[in-house]
């Protein structure tokens, strides 16, 4: 056996046949209005200090919050009103973006609910059956599900064949088959069996069911805060600690220097009892990161809920914000890059064989051969050779020989001793000498020209009883590169991720399909030792690594990369050893997984830009409007000429608040994903998210203090 090589692919010089396919872009669902007011109640209830206090920025505004209402309370006026006021609506407005994320989630957790009912499950015990309620059901327990009953809970089937309905789960409405052994046995408590019977082996823990953890995180009960998010937490928290230091020595100091205000004396409104306090927290509130210490928690919900939209399950939010971070890529070639069906693509015939003789050679010998690849070649020998489609039952005195694994070789006995067999080379060249022929050289030229161009030979030999067996020629058979994939991948490199291509063809073979569908490398002839071998070396390297699998023999891989998908209808192993999982069962669904993950990264970054460039224009307002008359150097400060002290404040505290409103759609959408370098995306994120920042709140200040000061009793 070869050893499994792995080779790196040069720029491809062969020309895709398929046409390009439309740039696909990660965006998220756009923002129903009505989400909001249905999402007030939830956002009220988020006020309770037990919830809030794990959002130390927000925390701090509530406490200023009541702070100023007993202010305001003692000492009322319209301006210690209108700022309480606002100040509360801030930390609503920062509750509502973490409830709107959340309650985008509950309408498929409700949908999934009514997938998750109380069934009776028929359990073997020791051969004898009964009926007992399926919450008993304990890890190891063997079911027996016909046609019409649903599946009590979560396991692999160990004996039969069912078609399955599983449209609770994944939305689709067509059925599945579910069969023991292979990688399609796992089956999900709450499905429906429509067809046959089955007898399953319960996997699940008590209260542990795929269908329970999926409520739980659709919903966002149990979201784990990801490493990045807790690190920008702390640095929020230490940003929300030196600000609200400095604020609180400002009247000390004040009262040391022997000024009786910090702020501008001149003002009455600013003078009187109380607000002096007011002016204080508004003044933190507006120096503090509000803005992304609001949205932070609705962009991690936001993130997963993208994935739920398209059927992804993942584990907690850490897979996602690593799939943002991926380097690497793993992707099996079959049903992945390629159509997964191998297809008849042309006729080879050896030298003084005729082409329509080795046609209806080929032709017979897959009669018997029920494989996708068997039928294409007698569809390719009716539509290219003109030759009748027969049927086994035309043939009744002939002798089948099916397709096996162990013999890798189809093919008929006819009548008049006469024998035609198809299949892998080696094996056919095995029986052409065991029946006292010679392949010629010829043949091995043919299939060594066959594999180098990226197809699959299958030789062609008869033998007619009292003459030497002959090779008759070579199908090729072509692996189909799926449409847009090198697209895809250009798109990958461009975004400086390396992707690998995991095959167990021979390296010829898979070095073409590499260079056809455009992967920077692939690892053939390989094995699940390979597979962790390969993670392996590239984590060593400092790299996070992602790959999609099914099977059993999948599942110490899945558990080893950083972003591990199982498919949905491959086994329990694989989906326990993942921490996704795709609920299509679509392998090339890891290329959005990433792109959903580095769309979440660059919401978070950008957002957290825009929150850090809009502090500066309150600086404008605040700052001189306090300190210009202690200081008057600092009225230069004030360029937006902002209409009065009372008036810089209030306004630069409405639009503190107004802001997360604003953003609340951006941070649930995400921020646009365009594929390029980290370099561009940093330019792109200052230009737009950093310069925006910066303009947007001048303006929106300003516009604000035009309004305030017609307002009597305030400006």
């Amino acid at each position: 056996m070869t050893t499994p090589t792995t080779v790196q692919s040069k720029t491809p010089q062969g020309i895709s046949t398929s046409s390009p396919t439309p740039q696909r872009r990660i965006a998220g669902g756009l923002l129903d209005p009505a989400q909001l007011w249905k999402s007030t109640p939830d956002a009220l209830r988020k006020l309770n200090p037990a919830t809030l206090w794990r959002n130390p920025v927000m925390f701090i505004v509530e406490i200023g919050s009541v702070f100023t209402t007993v202010l305001a309370v003692l000492h009322p006026s319209g301006f210690a009103w209108a700022i309480t006021v606002w100040l509360w609506l801030t930390v609503l407005f920062a509750n509502l973006a973490e409830a709107v994320a959340e309650g985008r989630g509950k309408a498929q957790a409700d949908t999934l609910r009514r997938a998750k009912q109380d069934t009776m499950a028929r359990r073997l015990v020791d051969g004898v059956e009964e009926s007992i309620p399926a919450t008993t059901l304990r890890q190891g327990d063997i079911v027996v599900v016909e046609a019409g009953q649903i599946i009590p809970g979560d396991g692999d089937v160990i004996e039969g064949i069912a078609s399955v309905d599983e449209s609770a789960i994944t939305g689709e409405s067509a059925p599945v088959i579910r069969e023991s052994g292979g990688d399609r046995s796992a089956v999900t408590g709450g499905t429906k069996v429509l067809s046959d019977r089955i007898v399953v082996r319960i996997t699940q823990k008590p209260g542990e069911s795929f269908i329970d953890r999926m409520i739980s995180l659709v919903e966002g009960a149990n979201r784990q805060k990801t490493p990045n998010e807790i690190a920008l937490n702390i640095l929020l928290a230490s940003l929300t600690i030196i600000f609200l230091l400095a604020v609180a020595t400002l009247q000390p100091l004040a009262i040391y220097s022997k000024a009786v205000q910090a702020f501008a004396p001149d003002s009455a409104a600013l003078n009187a009892d109380g607000v002096t306090g007011i002016v204080l927290v508004s003044l933190l509130v507006c120096l503090i990161p509000t803005t992304i210490g609001a949205l932070l928690s609705a962009i991690g919900i936001a993130g997963m809920d993208r994935l739920v939209q398209r059927n992804v399950l993942a584990m907690s939010g850490r897979a996602v914000e690593a799939a943002g971070d991926v380097n690497t890529l793993l992707l099996d070639k079959t049903g992945t890059i390629t159509l997964g069906n191998r297809q008849a693509g042309e006729l080879l015939p050896v030298q003084g064989v005729a082409a329509e003789d080795l046609a209806s050679a080929a032709q017979l010998s897959s009669l018997a051969d029920e494989t996708p690849e068997g039928r294409s070649i007698v569809v390719y020998a009716k539509q290219h050779h003109g030759l009748r489609e027969r049927t086994t039952g035309e043939l009744a005195h002939a002798t089948w020989v099916p397709f096996t694994a162990q013999t890798r070789m189809s093919g008929v006995d006819l009548e008049g001793d006469r024998r035609v067999r198809k299949g892998a080379a080696t094996a056919v060249m095995k029986w052409v000498r065991e029946n006292g022929g010679r392949p010629t050289e010829e043949v091995g030229s043919i299939v060594d020209a066959v594999s180098s161009s990226g197809g699959t030979p299958l030789v062609v030999a008869e033998h007619v009883e009292g003459q030497p067996a002959r090779t008759l020629g070579v199908i090729h058979l072509k692996d189909v590169v799926k449409q847009g994939m090198r697209e895809r991948f250009d798109e990958m490199r461009r975004m400086g991720i390396r992707t690998v291509m995991i095959t167990g063809d021979n390296p010829l073979t898979a070095k073409a399909i590499a260079e056809e569908a455009g992967v920077d490398d692939f690892l053939a002839e390989a094995t699940p030792e390979d597979k962790m071998a390969l993670i392996k070396r590239e984590q060593e390297g400092g790299k996070l690594v992602a790959m999609t699998g099914d099977g059993t023999n999948d599942a110490p891989a899945l558990a080893q990369a950083d972003v591990g998908v199982a498919m949905n209808t491959g086994t329990s192993a694989a989906k326990e050893a993942g921490n996704m999982v795709d609920l299509d069962s679509d392998p090339t669904k890891l290329i959005e997984i990433v792109e959903i993950g580095k769309q979440l990264l660059i919401t978070r970054g950008a957002l957290t830009t825009f929150s850090i460039a809009n502090d500066i224009a309150k600086y404008f307002a605040i700052i001189p409007a306090m300190f210009a008359a202690v200081y008057p150097g600092l009225d230069a400060l004030n360029i937006m000429r902002l209409h009065s002290p009372t008036s810089a404040i209030l306004s630069a505290v409405i639009f503190n608040a107004l802001v997360i409103i604003a953003l609340i759609p951006l941070a649930l959408r995400g921020v646009r994903y365009r594929p390029g370098s980290a370099a561009a995306m940093l330019r792109r994120n200052l230009l737009v998210y950093g310069a925006g920042g910066v303009i947007v709140p001048f303006i929106g200040i300003k516009l604000i203090d035009l309004v305030i000061m017609n307002i009597p009793g305030i400006s």
